[in-house]
């Protein structure tokens, strides 16, 4: 079922809309009018086929402030408010104008929401990555590697006596695959050296090689 929400107050109305980015359909209505009850199908399936806005319903005569503050002169009236800002309007029976609207602002939220997710995915893996000194991605940890190139880093570490920290990419997808893509390095085990990219095993034994690795550390 689509959640919309039917205003009883005021106070429930600003608290919906002020919401930071969040973009909400209005629907003025009213219980005489004929055309509403159309409409208000209409506003329902929208909200089922389109979950990302949020739905509001107002019945436009219990509230005549809230209708004459945003300027609704007839039902039904429908608006795309973000921030208290009208963003867009429809008003009369017009189902299929509709639709369109809310389509539109339907994708304009859902662009807006992965802009948000794949920044927060980035500022996670830019801590992850400053976590210690020295880190390292790996399938398992330190005591129970679950693969053997991260089997072999340890025992690589642990011959230098390097102190390090890691991270299990089995326990989070998110952070295993946005890895690959943040530091386009495609496999695991990925070593890590002040928050700076080393490479992978066969970098890490090259490095240890040549002392490179060891002045760094």
């Amino acid at each position: 079922m689509p959640i919309i929400y039917n205003i009883t107050t005021e106070r429930q109305f600003k608290r919906l809309v002020s919401k930071n980015d969040t973009i909400n359909v209005l629907n003025f209505w009213a219980t005489w009018a004929e055309p509403c009850k159309q409409m208000n199908q209409v506003f329902s399936e929208l909200a089922d086929k389109f979950p990302s806005l949020t739905y509001i319903q107002i019945e436009a005569e219990e509230f005549p402030t809230l209708s004459q503050s945003m300027n609704v002169g007839s039902v039904p009236s429908f608006l795309i408010v973000k921030e208290n800002q009208v963003l867009g309007s429809v008003e009369g029976a017009k189902a299929a104008e509709l639709s369109n609207l809310v389509a539109k602002y339907n994708n304009a939220q859902g662009s807006n929401q992965q802009a948000v997710s794949d920044n927060e995915l980035e500022f996670r893996l830019r801590d992850l990555i400053q976590t210690d000194h020295v880190m390292v991605f790996m399938k398992g940890n330190p005591s129970k590697p679950r693969c053997g190139f991260s089997k072999q880093v340890v025992e690589l570490l642990a011959e230098l006596q390097v102190k390090y920290s890691t991270f299990d990419i089995l326990t989070d997808n998110q952070v295993r695959q946005g890895l690959k893509t943040f530091s386009d390095w495609p496999t695991y085990p990925q070593i890590y050296v002040k928050g700076e990219l080393v490479g992978g095993l066969d970098l890490l034994r090259e490095m240890i090689a040549s002392g490179e690795f060891q002045e760094m550390v």
